[in-house]
């Protein structure tokens, strides 16, 4: 583990903010909940320490990269995830003019420096490196699931790892359906996309131009542009109503019975919002004369001859869809209680590795939609330097030059799925899994670091 000693500073002369960021990496890096617990009942008495054991395990701790700041109530410094190549900057700022010491801590994801930037391998090498990697995370526990890799229309690598159902001890296979999450909304924004080329959407019309007794009239002013990049203020779907509903929540139209009279958040900047896009797959309804489901399928996944991509409902019998597994209290259980009715707009569908790849491949060769709606959708409405990430129509966005890419994640209990596509570089990479994330995300990140840049 390391210490404050490390850095050549004794634990008796730190400053007080760095005394309580080592403490907090002592506590983090134990696993151990009475250590937690003390750290907690010290500076942070709101914490809840079963989030702190979650982070530990999907982490693996923390270790210090390099200190960028140390004054005595300021500390920033960059920290590594053990189990990841993710990086932090941490802050913590304290405060001690009372009777307690007061503690603001603020952890942020940034995207790796240059002269932190992991060495590119030749392909042969990124690929072998990868399933190392990937080997050692399924027999660890921390990865299950499938992944294929393509560069330059040829596949690399298509292999799964892991079991599909746990209770059964069915192995995964490339064929594998697995839930998609917020994956689905790559899918929702083309349809959109392809209403707009039709010209029966406009990126400037409002949800009420679509939705005529939209019941919130403020809410109703929101563009199209706004839904689609995530800028409109319209919150998100899961929470006490959610919870409280799940059962009777059937379609895109059920949501919106559900929070259609709430008002939008009055901020304009970026805020990932699911019901944003539950409301574009109602404009889509609304527009097509058909339900969504209906369009999806017609338009979106048969151009694409993506034939094992859907949104059933979950009481219909799949044999091929992974069953979804959450870690709670340091124990795997079916994610089976948490899930809604069926996919919808904003996700909750199921997809394979293969029928991604032919996503990716229909965009490309304008089935779905145009080039230039395309080019379009890839240009940043919102971007978030430190960290490198970025969102158009639709699509999240990341890096820039050769390694600029696009694709989307999805994650929630017991389901984690991300594709990023290299346009430049003509490669694709998708990772599907039915564990909680970081689980593919993480997979994703360790072969776009270490892939030949050319």
């Amino acid at each position: 583990m390391l210490t404050s000693a490390a850095f050549g500073q004794s634990a008796n002369k730190q400053n007080p903010a760095e005394k309580v960021f080592y403490e907090w990496l002592s506590a983090i890096n134990s696993g151990k909940a009475e250590q937690l617990e003390a750290y907690k009942a010290t500076y942070h008495k709101q914490w809840a320490v079963q989030n702190m054991l979650d982070i530990w395990e999907r982490t693996g701790g923390y270790q210090v990269v390099r200190i960028e700041k140390n004054a005595p109530l300021s500390f920033i410094v960059l920290i590594q995830e053990k189990a990841s190549d993710a990086l932090h900057r941490e802050s913590v700022t304290v405060d001690t003019t009372g009777n307690d010491v007061n503690v603001k801590m603020v952890i942020e994801d940034i995207e790796r420096p240059a002269d932190l930037a992991i060495r590119r391998l030749t392909q042969g090498e990124a690929i072998r490196s990868f399933l190392q990697h990937a080997d050692s995370l399924a027999t660890s526990g921390k990865f299950s699931g499938a992944v294929l890799i393509s560069s330059n229309n040829k596949i690399l690598l298509k292999r799964a790892w892991g079991e599909m159902d746990k209770e059964k001890h069915m192995l995964n296979t490339a064929e594998t359906q697995f839930r998609n999450g917020s994956m689905n909304k790559m899918f929702t924004a083309v349809a959109v996309l392809q209403l707009i080329e039709k010209g029966e959407i406009s990126l400037d019309g409002k949800i009420s131009d679509y939705l005529k007794d939209y019941p919130n009239k403020n809410m109703g002013q929101v563009t199209v542009r706004r839904l689609l990049s995530h800028t409109g203020g319209t919150g998100d779907i899961f929470g006490p109503g959610f919870d409280a509903n799940r059962a009777n929540l059937k379609d895109n139209a059920d949501y919106l019975r559900l929070y259609g009279s709430r008002e939008p958040d009055p901020t304009n900047g970026f805020s990932y919002s699911n019901y944003g896009f539950v409301l574009l797959g109602e404009i889509i309804s609304a527009v097509s004369h058909m339900s969504y489901y209906e369009y999806i399928d017609k338009f979106v996944f048969g151009p694409a001859q993506m034939n094992s991509t859907g949104e059933l409902p979950e009481n219909v019998d799949l044999p091929g869809r992974a069953p979804g597994y959450m870690r709670v209290k340091g124990k795997w259980e079916r994610n089976d209680s948490t899930l809604p009715y069926r996919g919808m707009a904003a996700g909750g569908g199921y997809t394979t590795v293969d029928d991604m790849l032919k996503f990716v491949h229909a965009l490309q060769a304008g089935r779905l939609v145009s080039k230039a709606m395309l080019d379009m959708a890839m240009q940043p409405n919102f971007h978030d330097a430190p960290s490198g990430y970025g969102y158009g129509l639709g699509f999240e966005l990341y890096g820039d030059k050769q390694l600029v890419s696009f694709g989307h994640e999805g994650g929630a209990d017991g389901m984690n799925g991300e594709l990023r596509v290299f346009p430049k570089l003509n490669r694709v990479i998708v990772v599907l899994s039915n564990l909680d994330p970081p689980a593919a995300h993480r997979l994703v990140d360790y072969y776009s670091l270490r892939m030949p840049a050319k």
